[in-house]
């Protein structure tokens, strides 16, 4: 068919078109990944920065390296339904697979030399809703903003520059609070007998459409006992997962869902800051944990435990941790199923990663 005047420029248009839409998708990709802004805060840089002096462990998460593999239920007792239509809030029994952890990138790391002790849950509803949700034993975040954790990964790991953590307190006094918390809050010698926090603030919506900014905490049944330091140095370096296998093997063990609901003005966009201890709670169900299996086969293994995975009824609030937490896993989920082959599939030493 021969090529009428009308067509060429037409023909035209429509690879200019086309050209527009690619160099588009190429510079959003660049800024995104922060080629166009070498200075912006990105996933990458974030992860990192989490990496050990010596490198990153292959095949493993860049942080929370080291952990163990749970399934078990969450039975819901239906009292949080008025808050949240997500189906796992309905009166029932669904299937959870989760993960107890330690906040740290070595995955060898004595279990006694780290502080923050980590919960990961996937709850599974029929039709497949998923919510998915990662918290730590701290009672709140030791910084306001991704930007500021950045700025204290990076001056923490500054060997150079003897006043580096000295200049970043000053800059965020918040810090402070969290150092004197950690250097006087008891520890426990379990995962079981730990308080495991949200901390970043969640919205819940209910059939009416009614929103309402939440956090959450899984309160233990067993009762926490405090231990010294000295007794915690005494024990194996993997005393944590002995602990918690020994202790599901004995009976199931069992944490309380405690939804706490925001009061208008409570600093909801920052986990550095704890909500007053008045504000009204929500007994939603519990966790119960009825069999541990060790990672290197378990089902959390290749499981990416995203924050921002929500079912219907749940969404991010005005925090902006969970965003930036969800690219930054992502990334280390993609680098890690990566390095498959560099994977210890049963590390030596009887250690758990």
């Amino acid at each position: 068919m021969a090529e009428t005047p009308t067509s060429r420029p037409s023909a035209v248009r429509s690879l200019v078109l086309i050209a527009i839409i690619v160099i588009a998708l190429i510079a959003a990709f660049a800024y995104t990944a922060g080629w166009l802004t070498p200075g912006r805060l990105t996933p990458a840089k974030i992860v990192d920065s989490l990496a050990p002096p010596d490198g990153a462990a292959l095949g493993f998460r860049r942080n929370h390296a080291k952990g163990i593999c749970f399934t078990g239920n969450f039975e819901s007792n239906g009292a949080a339904a008025a808050l949240s239509k997500a189906p796992m809030f309905a009166a029932g029994s669904y299937p959870v697979t989760g993960r107890f952890n330690l906040g740290t990138p070595d995955p060898k790391a004595p279990d006694a030399t780290v502080r923050v002790r980590g919960l990961s849950l996937r709850v599974v509803a029929q039709g497949g809703s998923e919510w998915r949700s990662a918290m730590i034993d701290l009672p709140f975040f030791p910084v306001a903003t991704p930007q500021a954790f950045y700025g204290l990964l990076k001056a923490s790991a500054n060997k150079k520059d003897p006043d580096a953590m000295k200049n970043f307190i000053a800059a965020h006094p918040e810090f402070g609070v969290f150092a004197k918390w950690a250097g006087s809050a008891p520890w426990t010698g379990s995962y079981a007998q730990e308080r495991y926090n949200s901390l970043n603030s969640f919205v819940f919506t209910n059939a009416a459409g009614q929103d309402q900014t939440v956090r959450w905490s899984f309160v233990p049944a067993a009762r926490p006992e405090a231990i010294s330091a000295d007794q915690l140095k005494a024990r194996d370096a993997d005393f944590l997962a002995a602990d918690i296998t020994q202790r599901v093997q004995s009976a199931p063990q069992k944490w309380t869902m405690v939804v706490t609901l925001a009061n208008p003005g409570d600093p909801t966009a920052d986990p550095s800051k704890a909500w007053p201890e008045d504000r009204r709670t929500v007994e939603a169900g519990t966790l119960v944990v009825n069999a541990i299996e060790p990672e290197p086969d378990g089902p959390c293994r290749d499981l990416n435990f995203d924050p921002t995975v929500l079912p219907s009824g749940m969404h991010v609030s005005d925090d902006p941790f969970p965003a930036a937490r969800s690219a930054a896993y992502a990334v280390s989920f993609d680098r890690r199923t990566a390095e498959d082959k560099d994977y210890p599939r049963h590390p030596a030493g009887g250690a758990t990663p």
